[in-house]
């Protein structure tokens, strides 16, 4: 056998041995912590109601209206989600779950200041899903970027991909679940846009907790819905106002829009 016969060989027995080997690790990893309530992430809709690209959710966040030290967005998702409860109490705050956050910004020429929520911004060519090896990391057709947990495997690549910091890494044992979100120790989780509610047969139209929440404190800086729908609020304000993307650079295509940035 000649030497690039060997090689050949070698690496085809190598690609081999790392993929038995990932798959051996999802097993490892998963099996000691991951619980899960329902199947949720297995089943993108209610049986008989298939995902199309007829829709694409979305939201706009008007900062002119998101009061600075406000975090009722926050609490809303964290509520909503049963995040940071029970046992995940332990982890350090650093390591948290953090599905929404607000962020304060200050332009250093103008010295003007805005504060923001920021989230998983749902992209319509999301580098998470491109660094994904499992392919857990996932965006269906009407945009809503997800994470299937059953094969999730923890490398946490998706973390380093993602320019919005926008995922967080489960670190401890979870109770008090919601059936509104399956987690597990173990994992990455982010932002869902409340695909729960989206995919509620009986929800005819959604929004999320974060929105729900910010429209009950009265600033209404949140704006949910379908921007391909012609006659939804958010199409509308789209059309009107002037909006951008945070790194419109990188040209992603972002589900989530600001005004006033």
């Amino acid at each position: 056998m000649s030497k690039t016969e060997t090689a050949e060989t070698n690496g085809i027995s190598r690609r081999k041995f790392l993929g038995t080997g990932i798959a051996s690790a999802a097993t490892v990893s998963l099996a000691p912590g991951v619980s899960f309530i329902n199947l949720a992430h297995a089943q993108p809709k209610p049986a008989g109601q298939k995902v199309d690209d007829s829709k694409r959710w979305g939201m706009l966040i008007d900062t002119n209206k998101c009061a600075k030290g406000c975090d009722a967005c926050v609490k809303g998702c964290n509520d909503e989600h049963n995040l940071n409860v029970g046992d995940e109490d332990l982890s350090r705050p650093e390591q948290q779950s953090q599905w929404i956050r607000k962020v304060d910004l200050r332009d250093k020429l103008t010295g003007h200041e805005s504060s923001l929520p920021l989230m998983c911004v749902h992209c319509e060519h999301p580098p998470c899903v491109d660094v994904c090896p499992t392919g857990a990391s996932f965006k269906r057709e009407d945009g809503i970027v997800l994470v299937d947990k059953h094969i999730c495997i923890g490398c946490r690549y998706c973390m380093m991909a993602c320019p919005y910091k926008a995922r967080s890494f489960i670190h401890e044992e979870l109770t008090m679940q919601s059936e509104n979100a399956p987690r597990g120790k173990g994992t990455v989780e982010s932002c869902t846009l409340c695909v729960h509610r989206v995919d509620d047969p009986n929800n005819a139209n959604p929004i999320t907790a974060c929105a729900e929440a910010c429209n009950k404190e009265g600033h209404e800086a949140i704006i949910f819905g379908d921007i391909k729908d012609s006659n939804s609020e958010i199409n509308k304000a789209l059309k009107k106002y002037s909006t951008s993307a945070i790194r419109e650079d990188l040209k992603l295509n972002p589900g989530v829009r600001y005004r006033g940035i």
